[in-house]
């Protein structure tokens, strides 16, 4: 499978439904979703990465028919400045071995799902997923002692999901609650207890590299 930025890398067993996902559940979701599109950590602009779509959000669903299941943003909605309930997707499952996702939605999820679903599965403490560019703190990753994935490894790979793993059990990545994607350019991952707390230490990194910037 050749490698495209912003394209789905997985397999994808997706099941489209008419009917979209609960809207009070997402509420939340979409508020911090909206600040970020506003800081233009998620978007799409013409001149940024082949004008594809970037960043993606999601929140753990809680539910006895799966384990690890999230709700993710759908594949290429980066350009929209709001997201409705019918732009999200239920990814029930992901199974790193074979590289395959299972969804079922409005519209496919993320081509990121893949990594928002290695987190889910390592920490049952993680309820929200961000994922954004910022060349900000992606620039300054070492400096801000960010543990970072290889430089050799793709976005939304079976190789990213193990690279993940590998951090969780050889940095402290689990404690500061962010990682760098080191082969996937200006690529950041927080991740949290809510989706306030996965926010609020994206944002204050974002302030840290903001000031190691002007200092330089």
């Amino acid at each position: 499978m050749s490698h495209q930025e912003g394209v789905i890398q997985f397999h994808l067993d997706f099941t489209r439904t008419d009917e979209p996902l609960n809207a009070e559940m997402l509420r939340e979701v979409d508020a911090w979703r909206q600040i970020l599109h506003r800081l233009e950590l998620i978007g799409r602009h013409p001149d940024r990465y082949d004008g594809l779509g970037y960043g993606n959000i999601s929140v753990r669903y809680t539910s006895s028919d799966f384990r690890h299941a999230c709700v993710i943003s759908g594949t290429q909605t980066g350009h929209l400045k709001r997201l409705t309930a019918g732009h999200y997707t239920l990814v029930s499952a992901c199974d790193i071995a074979k590289n395959r996702v299972i969804a079922r939605g409005p519209v496919p999820p993320s081509s990121e799902s893949m990594t928002h679903g290695i987190l889910y599965n390592l920490d049952d403490a993680i309820a929200a997923v961000i994922h954004v560019h910022s060349p900000e703190i992606w620039n300054h990753a070492v400096t801000l002692g960010i543990p970072v994935t290889s430089p050799n490894v793709l976005c939304g790979t079976p190789e990213m999901a193990a690279q993940v793993e590998t951090l969780f059990q050889n940095t402290d990545v689990k404690t500061l609650r962010i990682f760098a994607m080191g082969g996937h350019q200006d690529g950041i991952f927080t991740f949290g207890s809510s989706m306030s707390a996965a926010g609020t230490t994206l944002i204050r990194y974002l302030a840290s590299a903001i000031a190691i910037t002007m200092s330089t």
